[in-house]
């Protein structure tokens, strides 16, 4: 079949790596890609934004199986233009991507299923006084977040009521991120340790994929600013398989249901994310798409045809049993650029990725680069998602591989923390 992925970061260029093994892949394409993704996959020139330009280019190429990684064009009802003219794709409808792209609609739903999620209260731009009086409630700190997309800024910890205050004036009053702050949602802050599980489904049948653990803070210890994900490993010990089975009867198999309830079943990957909270799992977000730096810990893991298994999930046929994992581990390092999730500079050769072995289990998966002659240069803060996978199931020898990897890979500026995974080993 002929394969569209449709992304530019190292979520899709994960999905491409793996689709590349697929027997039953003949031509695969990714619009607009990277530097690395161009070295299995033809490279479209056509951005994620732009829907018009992607249906033309499936049409051109006879696609048989389009599939989104990024949530911009799932919320923009990618999935509904390609299904109109009879063209398989994996994602979501516009109506169930709402579930990442409005977070109010997302906690309302979740209070409807009665799926466990932290106390919370929406409100507009003409509702602050009700909103200040909600934070009064509420014991510090405080979560307020924009209710749309906000290129992953639009979640703020607050750790004063004054502070939540001044967030709810900025989102509402101030417009700091645009149509995105229409709303607020204002909850309580959850305690506990965070994790993500991946699902596929066909809005009936559905697969998990193994838990994993993302880095969101740029500092080791988890601190300094959040960013989009600074290294993830799978499966993560925080999440046993008896919290998993809870998890799936609790929040998995209530929220397909509803989402057949209210006529907008769910296709594609739910991601799930978590909080362990002493009164149990509860929902911090759904993500209507694989996670990115999960996708490059949970991908690798999956043993066989994704090509197979994803056109059965865009088919509403997934067959639970077809989805079979490797009995291994998986780690990824993000190297970024220097002075990432601020301001960095770009441009800068990259060295050393010859060096990767991938007979040893070894792959980097380009997240912010691109061809500049015959060099590999980058081009964005999050560079490369260096990642080992383990087939021995050994986290701690699986962490120390990906190290061994990033230590062969230089660029100026590079930067990258130096405990992914770490923590897992405590918790073990």
């Amino acid at each position: 079949m002929n394969v569209l992925v449709i992304g530019s970061g190292g979520r899709e260029h994960a999905i491409v790596w793996k689709l590349r093994q697929s027997p039953s892949v003949d031509k695969l394409y990714c619009a607009p890609g990277n530097g690395g993704i161009a070295g299995q996959a033809e490279l479209a020139p056509v951005l994620a934004d732009d829907l018009d330009g992607l249906l033309r280019f499936a049409r051109s190429r006879k696609i048989d199986l389009t599939v989104v990684g990024p949530e911009q064009p799932l919320v923009a009802g990618i999935v509904d233009r390609f299904e109109a003219e009879g063209m398989p794709v994996f994602g979501p409808t516009q109506a169930a991507a709402r579930l990442e792209g409005s977070k109010v609609f997302a906690k309302e739903f979740m209070k409807r299923h009665g799926i466990p999620t932290a106390r919370y209260r929406s409100f507009d731009a003409g509702q602050r006084e009700q909103a200040r009086k909600f934070v009064a409630e509420l014991i510090p700190p405080t979560v307020v977040k924009a209710d749309g997309l906000a290129a992953g800024k639009g979640v703020l910890i607050c750790a004063s009521r004054e502070e939540a205050n001044r967030a709810v004036d900025e989102i509402l009053k101030e417009r700091v991120f645009g149509e995105a702050g229409n709303q607020v949602v204002i909850e309580e802050y959850l305690e506990g340790e965070e994790a993500s599980l991946l699902v596929l489904t066909d809005g009936t049948a559905f697969a998990s994929l193994p838990p994993a653990q993302d880095h969101k803070r740029v500092l080791d210890g988890d601190g300094g600013k959040n960013t989009g994900g600074m290294g993830a490993y799978a499966p993560a010990p925080v999440v046993s398989r008896k919290i998993q089975a809870h998890v799936e009867k609790n929040v998995v198999m209530p929220l397909l249901a509803g989402m057949r309830e209210e006529r907008m079943p769910y296709r594609g990957c739910l991601y799930v994310g978590l909080m362990m909270t002493e009164r149990g799992p509860q929902v911090l977000e759904f993500n209507c798409r694989f996670g990115d730096p999960e996708a490059q810990v949970t991908i690798p893991l999956i043993d066989g045809d994704l090509a197979h298994i994803l056109l059965s999930v865009a088919s509403g046929r997934l067959e639970k049993d077809a989805v079979k994992l490797h009995p291994a581990a998986a780690v990824c390092v993000v190297m970024a650029s220097g002075g990432y999730p601020d301001r960095y500079e770009t441009g800068k050769v990259i060295r050393g990725l010859d060096a990767v072995d991938p007979e040893k289990g070894e792959v980097v998966f380009h997240a912010g680069t691109r061809l500049q002659g015959e060099q590999l240069v980058t081009s964005g803060g999050r560079v490369l998602g260096v990642t080992a996978i383990g087939y021995a199931n050994d986290l701690a020898g699986t962490i120390d591989a990906a190290y061994r990897i990033v230590h062969r890979i230089a660029f100026d500026g590079a930067y990258y923390r130096s405990d992914i995974g770490k923590k897992a080993l405590r918790t073990a």
